[in-house]
C-alpha cells in the first residue's frame, strides 16, 4: 500500500461531516469517496468537502476500487451491517463508536476482520488526543503512583425527539451508547475490564436512560464512578486518582488540551497541548500508521477491549431492563 490512504465515508450525518474535516488535517490521506442511501445526500455531500466519487448506496461505496479503508459513521443500529458489508468487500474499517448495539454485534464484526485479516478499529478518538496520551504515559512513569480511582462524566441536555437518534430505541438511543461510552473507555484506559458494575439509570418517555450513574470495581480494588445523560449537563470532567497524587481533565475530558498534574509534596504542574484540526485525524492518523505497517488492529484501542466495553454496557443496560427492539 501506497504512503496515501484513499478513504471513503459511509454516511453522510453530522459525525461523518466532523471526519472528514478531520481528514484534511491527516497526513496522507485522501479523501475520495462518500456513500449515501441516496445520490442526492452523497452530492451535497461531495460538492461540501470535494469527494470525487459519490455514491447513492453504501454497496456501491464498498466496492469502490479506489478506497482503501472506510469510515462508519451511521447510528449505532447500522454499525454491524455497515461493517461487514465494507469487511466482505475487503475494505479496511473504521467503525465509530460505539462500536455496535450489544456483545454480540460486536462479536460478529471482530471475527468477520480477523477471518479476512482485514483492520478494524473502534473509532475512540479520544484514545489518540496528545494530552490523552501524555495521560498514558504519566501513568507508566508512575507519576501518580498507583491509580487507585477514576471519575468521568459526560453529560448534556437535548430536547426529546422520539423519532431522533438519541431517543429511539430502534436507533440504539440513550446516554449509555451515546457517551457513556467515553466514560467506560476512558476508565478502562486506566484500569483494564472490571471485576463489576452496579448501576442506576432514570428510563424516560421512550424507553431508553436518559440519565445514568455508575461504580465499576476492578481486581486490585480500585474504583470508577461514572455518569451519563442525554437531558442532563455535566462538567465534562475526568479525574484519575492515585497512592501519590491526581491527574484532573478540567473540561471536555473526550477531547482534552489542558489538565492538571498533582503530585504529593510538590506545587500542581498544569500541562497543556494544544493542536490544531479538529482531533479526528488523530484517529484516521493511527488507522493509516496500522495500515502502512500491515496490522489489523490497533495495539492502542485493541478489539478485544472493545468487546470487553461492549459486554459491560450489556450488563450495565441489563441491570435497568434496557433492551433495544432489534435485540
Amino acid at each position: 500500500m501506497s504512503d496515501a490512504i484513499r478513504w471513503g465515508i459511509l454516511s453522510t450525518g453530522a459525525i461523518a461531516k466532523k471526519f472528514a474535516d478531520g481528514l484534511k488535517s491527516a497526513q496522507g490521506a485522501e479523501l475520495v469517496a462518500v456513500g449515501s442511501r441516496t445520490q442526492a445526500a452523497a452530492d451535497t455531500f461531495g460538492e461540501a468537502f470535494s469527494v470525487p466519487h459519490r455514491h447513492g448506496s453504501y454497496a456501491d461505496l464498498a466496492n469502490d476500487p479506489d478506497v482503501d479503508a472506510i469510515y462508519i459513521g451511521t447510528p449505532h443500529s447500522a454499525h454491524k451491517d455497515s461493517a461487514l458489508l465494507c469487511l466482505d468487500a475487503g475494505k479496511a474499517v473504521l467503525c465509530e463508536k460505539p462500536f455496535a448495539i450489544n456483545a454480540s454485534e460486536t462479536r460478529a464484526m471482530i471475527v468477520r476482520a480477523r477471518e479476512k485479516k482485514l483492520f478494524l478499529m473502534e473509532a475512540m478518538w479520544t484514545r489518540f488526543i496528545p494530552l490523552i496520551v501524555r495521560v498514558r504515559e504519566l501513568l507508566a512513569e508512575g507519576v501518580i503512583g498507583e491509580p487507585r480511582m477514576v471519575s468521568a462524566d459526560f453529560g448534556f441536555r437535548a430536547g426529546v425527539n422520539p423519532e431522533g437518534r438519541l431517543f429511539n430505541p430502534h436507533l440504539g438511543g440513550g446516554g449509555l451508547l451515546d457517551v457513556g461510552i467515553y466514560t467506560l473507555s476512558f476508565a478502562s484506559m486506566v484500569f483494564g475490564r472490571p471485576a463489576g458494575v452496579v448501576s442506576a439509570a432514570h428510563l424516560g418517555e421512550t424507553g431508553v436512560d436518559e440519565q445514568a450513574a455508575m461504580i465499576l470495581r476492578y481486581d486490585q480494588g480500585q474504583l470508577a464512578v461514572l455518569s451519563t445523560a442525554v437531558r442532563t449537563t455535566t462538567p465534562h470532567e475526568a479525574t484519575i486518582m492515585g497512592t501519590g497524587g491526581r491527574i484532573r481533565i478540567h473540561s471536555r475530558f473526550w477531547c482534552p488540551q489542558k489538565m492538571t498534574v498533582s503530585v504529593d509534596g510538590k506545587e500542581d504542574e498544569v500541562i497543556e497541548m494544544p493542536f490544531t484540526g479538529n482531533g479526528y485525524h488523530f484517529e484516521a492518523e493511527e488507522t493509516m500508521q496500522c495500515l502502512r505497517e500491515g496490522k489489523t488492529e490497533s495495539a492502542v484501542m485493541p478489539l478485544d477491549e472493545t468487546l470487553e466495553l461492549m459486554e459491560t454496557m450489556d450488563e450495565i443496560r441489563g441491570q435497568w431492563g434496557l433492551k433495544y427492539p432489534m435485540e
